[in-house]
């Protein structure tokens, strides 16, 4: 039986702890990138390779020390063996974000990590590893990009700048957009909004785009999993934006019975642009 941990997502020392695991997978990803990658096929037809095995072995092993008895859905451990939640918190990992992006050899992939209690994500950590960045949640309530280079602990980071998204701009308003999955829907709705400024970009870079004030919102208007959107969804309310359904409610985690799916988000930068949930 699992242990009842209390977790408070105010605790620099646990996003110091959180964020050095994340930045061992790193590490361990570029390493993997040298060699082999053993690429192969799920049954969802999704790529795998071993450097997704590989993170996501570092960060179960770090999670295992830093939260203890805390249930972990991960995405490749979840499929061998979908995990029983047990307590009011969560951890949503992605051990490699954007595989396709990583196989093509783009610097577009990250890390994602999200603690989730009563459903909602309330810590988040990004990791691109070839970018030598990282965006999180801090215990301030707000949120922040560092630069640290992989397989350095979160006290070794050269530089971390406070982020905020901009409020809608009367005139080219940005979207960013997926490189991999955009789709009629998205285009649609973007045109609908008067977005002309597309910003395409892999894995969960677009979440820290619209964090930081680069791009005002990303729609993606099709089924996708929580462990792709968790960590990107506590960034950007802790930054100061939201992250709703198509029709402004609330997203829920852990949602089992679904296989963690979400159907469809809109992450936005300027949270009165946010139509009235129904």
């Amino acid at each position: 039986m699992r242990l009842r941990v209390s977790i408070s997502q105010s605790d620099r020392g646990l996003i110091d702890a959180l964020t050095t695991v994340l930045s061992k997978a790193a590490a361990v990803i570029l390493v993997v990138r040298k060699g082999a990658l053993d690429t192969r096929m799920k049954a969802d037809r999704s790529p795998v390779t071993a450097a997704d095995e590989a993170s996501e072995t570092t960060i179960l092993a770090g999670l295992g020390e830093v939260l203890p008895g805390v249930s972990v859905v991960s995405e490749e451990a979840f499929g061998r063996s979908p995990p029983q939640l047990d307590g009011n918190n969560f951890v949503l990992v992605d051990p490699l974000d954007g595989t396709r992006e990583f196989i093509a050899g783009s610097d577009e992939f990250c890390i994602n990590l999200a603690v989730v209690t009563d459903g909602r994500p309330r810590l988040g950590i990004i990791a691109a590893p070839a970018l030598g960045m990282l965006w999180r949640t801090t215990a301030g309530g707000g949120a922040e990009r560092l630069e640290l280079a992989p397989g350095e602990p979160a006290a070794n980071a050269r530089t971390i700048t406070p982020i905020r998204p901009r409020t809608w701009p009367e005139l080219d308003a940005a979207a960013a957009v997926s490189r991999s999955h955009l789709d009629p829907a998205t285009v649609a709705l973007l045109d609908r909004l008067g977005v002309k400024t597309r910003l395409p970009c892999g894995s969960a870079l677009k979440f820290c785009r619209i964090a930081e004030g680069a791009a005002d919102l990303y729609p993606r208007l099709a089924t996708t999993c929580e462990w792709d959107v968790a960590a990107g969804h506590a960034l950007i309310e802790a930054a100061g934006g939201t992250v709703t359904s198509p029709q402004g409610a609330p997203l829920r985690y852990g949602n089992g019975a679904s296989d963690y799916r979400i159907p469809a988000f809109i992450a936005w930068g300027d949270r009165s642009l946010v139509p009235p949930a129904d």
